[in-house]
């Protein structure tokens, strides 16, 4: 009763509205064990039905013999592609009689996933800081972290901080250049945890995915953007032998045998079943409608916001996922920090985050609205209204210390 309405959650990449039939499913689904697949088979052909539809969808060259599995969430499956990644390093440098004891990851700014996946796993994570007004991975930096000990470069296909989409096709034409040069042969992991649903129906001109030899392996988050309810995401490998055999278990005491590759064991099915439903019920054209028009609200969203002289909209909502990205433009003076404004906002029941960017660029303070299905454009008219009423409050009533300077509140995203 106490929690926040999700509606108004900004802050979250996750779904928060969802068909009545999808309620429905996820009721009778309530006992299905997804990891227990000989007494629930019809479940488990789903789940693989949805591997070989999201291999499609991501122009796998084995798309019916896709390998691949569904998971907790986007981040358990990072963390597997992140593994494969690693296992194969492995196995190349002990063929080559050379030490295996100092693998590295090159990324740009990332979500703690990753730092979770580096320290779990011990591998160093090569992050590449935000210089000026670049607040994304370049090719050019990306190759010039790379060695001998670098298991892969994870590109992201829609950046937490901003909402970009990195360059994927641009870093894997440089990593092939760097394969001419010096025989280094990297692999690409995508984090499509957003994107991956995104750019096959917006932008399906846009090349990131399988259509690149260089990209080995896919994540995304079904929860997210493909529309699921909380608690599922997908990893799909190119090809079956890059996932390294070593890296699947095989159990036979629930009945049968039964091969998995998860970090986790036990999990409900409905949200798995739900996958495949909108998969079904919307189809290419469906997601194509419902994405565009969140799209088409986030762009109605900044102009509004770039219309107020006080703000600086640093992503717009075009080249990424339908989101804003907005800053005080330099000289502003709305009497409050961005902190202070999120902290307001909330008084109208809206969670727009406010936070600082990751090295180099703590100095930059932002806000975000991630649009998603079910932030329609008469929501987003009210939070256009609720923003202008809380600037007008802080004109009136500055925030100000004893020092004469803004208090900068907190507030914690995850």
């Amino acid at each position: 009763m106490l929690d926040g309405n999700s509606r108004q959650n900004l802050a979250t990449f996750c779904q928060t509205w969802a068909d009545p039939e999808v309620h429905r499913l996820m009721d009778e689904c309530l006992d299905k064990n997804m990891i227990d697949k000989d007494e629930y088979p019809q479940t488990a052909e789903i789940e693989a039905r949805c591997v070989r539809m999201l291999a499609d969808l991501w122009n796998s060259p084995e798309t019916a013999d896709a390998m691949g599995c569904s998971t907790t969430g986007s981040s358990e499956a990072a963390m597997l592609g992140g593994l494969a990644m690693k296992w194969r390093w492995r196995e190349k440098r002990r063929a080559m009689n050379k030490s295996a004891d100092r693998p590295n990851l090159v990324c740009g700014p990332v979500q703690v996933c990753w730092h979770k996946f580096a320290r779990y796993f011990d591998v160093e994570l090569r992050e590449i800081p935000m210089e000026k007004d670049r607040l994304i991975m370049s090719p050019e930096e990306a190759v010039a972290r790379c060695d001998e000990n670098t298991i892969g470069v994870a590109a992201t296909l829609g950046v937490t901080f901003t909402c970009q989409y990195e360059p994927v096709e641009a870093v894997c034409r440089a990593l092939d250049a760097l394969h001419a040069d010096s025989g280094l042969d990297i692999p690409v992991h995508v984090d499509a945890a957003s994107g991956g649903f995104l750019a096959p129906f917006v932008d399906p001109d846009l090349v990131w995915d399988f259509r690149l030899p260089r990209v080995k392996s896919i994540n995304a988050s079904g929860h997210k953007f493909g529309l699921a309810p909380l608690g599922v995401g997908w990893v799909v490998w190119r090809e079956a032998r890059d996932l390294p055999e070593e890296l699947i278990f095989r159990v036979n005491y629930l009945g049968g045998d039964m091969p998995t590759f998860a970090l986790n064991f036990s999990r409900p099915g409905g949200q798995i079943i739900s996958q495949y439903y909108n998969f079904l019920r919307l189809g290419r054209e469906g997601y194509a409608r419902l994405h565009g028009a969140c799209y088409e609200t986030a762009a109605y969203l900044g102009r509004e916001i770039g219309r107020m002289d006080i703000f600086n909209v640093i992503y717009d909502g075009r080249g990424g996922i339908p989101a804003v990205t907005w800053s005080l433009a330099e000289g502003a003076t709305p009497g409050c920090t961005l902190y202070d404004l999120s902290d307001r906002l909330r008084g109208r029941g809206w969670q727009a985050p406010a936070y600082s960017m990751p090295a180099n660029r703590q100095d930059m303070v932002v806000m975000r609205a991630l649009i998603r299905h079910g932030t329609s454009r008469d929501l987003a008219d009210m939070l256009v209204a609720d923003l202008r009423r809380c600037l007008d409050y802080f004109a009136k009533n500055p925030v100000l210390n004893p020092l004469g300077r803004r208090e900068a509140g907190g507030y914690s995203h995850t």
